[in-house]
């Protein structure tokens, strides 16, 4: 049926006094956005249950995608786009007096992921669904996220993430649908029939009770599902007894202990407490969704021998490579299936995504922590390594060397990554030289031994999001200029390139531009009290905070450049803004003490009057899904610097491409694909190169000191860090000072620095030739559709999972 403005707003009526019990003329701005969210997932639920029954009956193969993070971002606006209702709900709110931006607004992003990883997984589910594949995500409810970050005196603080405060108005709790997990025990061995029993006795439960969240398609009928896992206990799990003689806190000390594992996501590791909590988290939500999908499995097909044939498991990162041992626990202890049997069932069904090389971010579990709180997984590890290094000893006899550089367990370790290797069925990187450096580098004798495993998947960003949602004027500039198809073939927008030197076409997306920038601008002076231009250069470096990603670089280069105006106020320099933004882990002090710096430099900066406002330097506390969407399409430059090898791929050099913005960046990660795509003259590259950076590190020859003493400009930004030039103490710096000194700077910041400058400089030339940088952000914008997240699905559905478009009938709203 239509849905006409007028049954809109009987609909929202009716849902309000029904929710409320009360006249739409005492709603509070929460009983309003609640009772919209109630309403849209109303037009959502048929369609949702209708997917499902599909998927039931089909026969065919369903994908879930195994993820510690995903972050969402803001569903009313997207699911309102995505059903094609915006308008309609528009006109009938604002007939009621309501305004739908303003009770927008009210919705939090759910705070279920970080960075990169999380709105990884969120893109992949939303192009699942937009593709009409079936596939899922798995991960956990985390009740408090990762933190609300706070800028107090140039520091971050850390405060609870406090996102579920009103409910969420998405998600089902499914009850019904829960499933127990066990920690810590032992496992006792008995004899039946011949097979050997594994009985895990004297464990500690924990209840895993699923909220679906429904991950809607793209004006199609498809509705897929996130399901998140919450830890609970049951009312046995209360000591009753206890309570009444007044030991209130052991009463209920299991309870909050359960509670804990769904309660943060990332605890701080840097104690015992935390790593158990951690490991705790990744088979909490590992074993709950294998249960669940085996279980769902069951309902429809006798026998388990054909599962690999209609579910693909994917892990995202090394977080849920417990999926193998736990899925083949199930297969042996459930199932009563043989080794060799439930093997090949899990080797067949599960596939692993790398997205790092650095060292801290491949997991390893010391032995005995693990074994304590997962003992039978712990002996199908054990097994796994034991037949694995017998294989590697048939393969290369008498090199011990190589068999522990690649078993699963040595030197006190479980090694996740090892795991996943042997585990699965398919291994990919995230970029083309990503996957390069796995296959010759990180993981070069697994992909000796296991060659047809490896692949790259060249990460990817959904335009929904990124383009539709988030800068809709210039989408509808597109729209208007080569038609609607890029909404549902990304690939069409290279029809722009026609239009790349169109000056009415060029003076549009100027306008645009502008008008992001004029926004970003007046966000920035309600909530910071800092006056920045809109007609300066917007250069954002807005990522998570980390060494290798090099923010201090791009520090030391506003340092210089704050030098040379003190110098010389007339310095022919088109002004600049510089945008940070990012959360620093709460234990990483370094990363924190760059906060600390690009805030303490900011202070100084925007307060001095001598510069003519040709600097500012701005940190916008708390990044985000919804603040990265006003952030990314006000943009002009990209900042992708991180150090040559160590980024995987990233997402955020994408979304900036997208909406216009130039790349100043290394050749690490997509940025040398980006760089194919829209030729060397579209993107301005710097730096050492992969293969450069990677030698350093293996022969050594590199020397920090010699660069402080052989360029002045190094030598007075590093003083400048410990001479009191900052409204600092001499020592509050002196960390990030002696790490580039007598740490030889680890991510090759000083090597880079002159190169750095150099290509600044080519920024301000080009942006100055206004023709020349229109062009070249229009060339960006019409070669951005080759990084769609649904480009990337398409080859994980084809080449790894082997999953098939599956229409969905069309269902009545109502």
């Amino acid at each position: 049926m239509i849905i006409t403005k007028e049954y809109f707003k009987k609909l929202y009526l009716d849902k309000f006094q029904s929710m409320h019990g009360k006249e739409i003329t005492e709603a509070t701005p929460m009983d309003q956005y609640l009772t919209l969210g109630a309403v849209i997932r109303d037009f959502i639920s048929r369609k949702w249950i209708a997917s499902n029954n599909t998927y039931a009956t089909m026969e065919d193969k369903e994908t879930y995608y195994f993820s510690l993070e995903f972050l969402l971002g803001k569903l009313m606006n997207a699911n309102l786009l995505k059903l094609n209702l915006g308008e309609i709900c528009t006109e009938a709110l604002e007939e009621l007096g309501i305004h739908l931006d303003q009770i927008e607004e009210l919705e939090p992003d759910a705070g279920l992921g970080n960075g990169g990883l999380g709105r990884l997984a969120a893109c992949f589910l939303d192009s699942l669904a937009f593709l009409q594949l079936p596939g899922h995500g798995c991960g956990i409810r985390y009740k408090y996220g990762f933190f609300e970050q706070k800028i107090v005196d140039g520091y971050q603080v850390e405060l609870p993430d406090n996102w579920l405060k009103y409910g969420n108005v998405w998600e089902i709790r499914k009850a019904d649908k829960a499933v127990e997990v066990r920690f810590g025990g032992n496992v006792r061995l008995d004899q039946a029939d011949g097979r050997t029993l594994f009985i895990h006795e004297n464990f500690d439960p924990v209840l895993a009770v699923p909220y679906d969240t429904p991950i809607v398609g793209f004006r199609n009928n498809t509705i897929n599902t996130l399901r998140l896992w919450s830890a609970e206990t049951t009312m046995k799990d209360f000591d009753f007894s206890t309570f009444n003689r007044g030991d209130y806190l052991n009463a209920v000390k299991y309870k909050y202990e359960v509670e804990s594992i769904s309660q943060v996501l990332y605890p701080d590791d840097n104690h015992l407490e935390g790593r158990v909590l951690r490991l705790k988290q990744q088979y909490f939500f590992v074993s709950a969704g294998i249960q669940s999908i085996v279980r769902r499995y069951k309902k429809h097909h006798a026998d388990l021998k054909y599962f690999h044939e209609r579910v693909a498991i994917h892990i995202n990162d090394t977080h849920p490579v417990l999926a193998i041992p736990e899925l083949m626990r199930i297969l042996i202890d459930e199932e009563e299936m043989g080794w060799d049997e439930a093997w090949e069932i899990t080797t067949r069904t599960i596939s692993y995504t790398n997205h790092t090389i650095l060292p801290e971010a491949l997991e390893k579990w010391p032995i005995d922590i693990f074994q304590t709180l997962l003992p039978r997984i712990y002996m199908i590890v054990h097994e796994i390594n034991e037949r694995f290094c017998s294989s590697l000893w048939q393969k290369y006899p008498g090199d011990w060397n190589k068999i522990r550089s690649m078993a699963v367990l040595s030197d006190g370790y479980v090694h996740m990554a090892h795991l996943a290797a042997v585990g699965s069925k398919s291994i990919n990187g995230v970029a083309k030289i990503h996957t390069e450096i796995l296959k010759n580098q990180v993981m070069s004798n697994f992909y000796d031994y296991y060659p047809h495993k490896f692949n790259n998947k060249t990460n990817g960003i959904t335009p929904r999001r990124w383009l539709l949602k988030s800068n809709p004027k210039l989408a509808h500039l597109i729209t208007d200029t080569i038609g609607s198809d890029w909404l549902q073939d990304s690939k069409k927008l290279q029809q722009l390139e026609h239009y790349a030197h169109d000056p009415v076409f060029q003076e549009e997306t100027h306008r645009i531009k502008q008008h992001n920038k004029a926004a970003l601008a007046a966000l920035i002076q309600d909530k910071y009290q800092v006056a920045v231009d809109p007609n300066s250069i917007f250069d954002v470096q807005i990522k998570r905070i980390h060494g290798y990603k090099r923010q201090v670089l791009n520090v030391l280069h506003i340092m210089n450049l704050y030098n040379r105006l003190r110098e010389d106020p007339n310095l022919d320099i088109h002004p600049r803004t510089f945008i940070f933004g990012g959360k620093a882990a709460p234990s990483y002090y370094m990363a924190k003490q760059t906060i600390k710096l690009i805030n303490t430099l900011a202070s100084v900066v925007n307060q001095d009057s001598r510069i003519k406002d040709k600097l500012k330097v701005i940190f916008m506390e708390n990044y985000n899904v919804s603040l990265g969407e006003q952030i990314f399409p006000a943009a002009d430059v990209s900042e992708q610097i991180s150090t040559a090898s160590k980024e995987a791929s990233g997402t955020g050099n994408m979304k900036f491409m997208m909406n216009g913005a130039i790349t100043i960046g290394t050749l690490d990660g997509a940025n040398i694909e980006i760089k194919e795509e829209v030729g060397k003259d579209n993107i301005v590259i710097f730096g050492l190169t992969a293969d450069q950076v990677l030698k350093y590190y293996q022969e050594g020859g590199y020397n920090a000191w010699n660069l402080y003493h052989g360029d002045s400009r190094i030598k007075t930004v590093l003083d400048q860090l410990v001479n009191n030039f900052l409204p600092v103490g001499p020592d509050e710096f002196r960390s990030i000072y002696e790490g580039f000194l007598y740490h030889n700077d680890e991510y090759f910041v000083l090597k880079d620095f002159s190169s750095y400058v150099d290509a600044h400089n080519q920024i301000n030339q080009l942006y100055n030739n206004r023709y020349k940088w229109l062009q070249m952000s229009i060339c960006n914008i019409a070669h951005s559709g080759k990084f769609s997240s649904d480009k990337t699905i398409s080859e994980y559905a084809r080449d790894i999972w082997n999953i098939h478009t599956i229409p969905i009938p069309d269902q009545p709203m109502f």
